[in-house]
């Protein structure tokens, strides 16, 4: 997994509540057995006609958040089946960040185990952070998961909380399996003795 520190990047809007997993990444590409080439797949629903072709009004579609890093949103985004691929799909696209005043459980789960970091904000926060992007072509943020806090350009700036030892697992970029790779040596022991 990635390491996440310090961010600076694009913003994206997503001015939808209830965005759940199913509208992330839509059922039938959940056949695929890697953890990458989901990015196509991202919104799929919303991003495509069924012709193929983009819908040019998809916020994700517009020219001047190509690149964005970092998906402001509205509550409970993440909602409904517990699909890890979702996540996926959002780190494959590019986000390494997702604010919104509020997350599914699993789903929020979900991205620290996959190198995102999900930020809960209060709603007055995130309505801040949609006219912000309103008003400044191409906003940027600066996320700092040392320090705890988001910043932009203009001088403002927030701390968040986050849970210490998810901190410390995307601060040094370890998921389940890295993190048990680090006794490896007593695991080893351990199974020498009993053999």
């Amino acid at each position: 997994m990635q390491a996440f520190t310090k961010l600076t990047g694009l913003v994206a809007v997503m001015d939808r509540s209830d965005v759940d997993t199913d509208q992330i990444i839509p059922k039938q590409f959940l056949k695929r057995i890697e953890r990458s080439g989901y990015e196509t797949f991202l919104f799929f629903d919303w991003r495509y006609h069924e012709d193929g072709s983009e819908d040019a009004d998809f916020e994700l579609n517009r020219p001047e958040v190509q690149g964005a890093s970092i998906l402001v949103a509205r509550r409970n985004f993440g909602c409904g089946s517990s699909r890890e691929h979702a996540v996926w799909a959002l780190e494959n696209y590019g986000f390494r960040v997702v604010i919104a005043p509020s997350f599914a459980d699993i789903f929020y789960n979900n991205c620290f185990k996959n190198g995102v970091l999900p930020i809960p904000m209060d709603q007055a926060i995130v309505q801040r952070l949609f006219d912000n992007f309103a008003q400044h072509p191409g906003y940027r943020l600066t996320v700092d998961l040392q320090t705890q806090t988001i910043s932009d350009p203009f001088g403002w700036t927030e701390p968040f909380p986050v849970d210490e030892f998810r901190r410390y697992c995307l601060l040094n970029g370890l998921d389940d399996i890295a993190l048990t790779l680090q006794h490896e040596d007593r695991i080893t022991a351990y199974e020498a003795a009993r053999a």
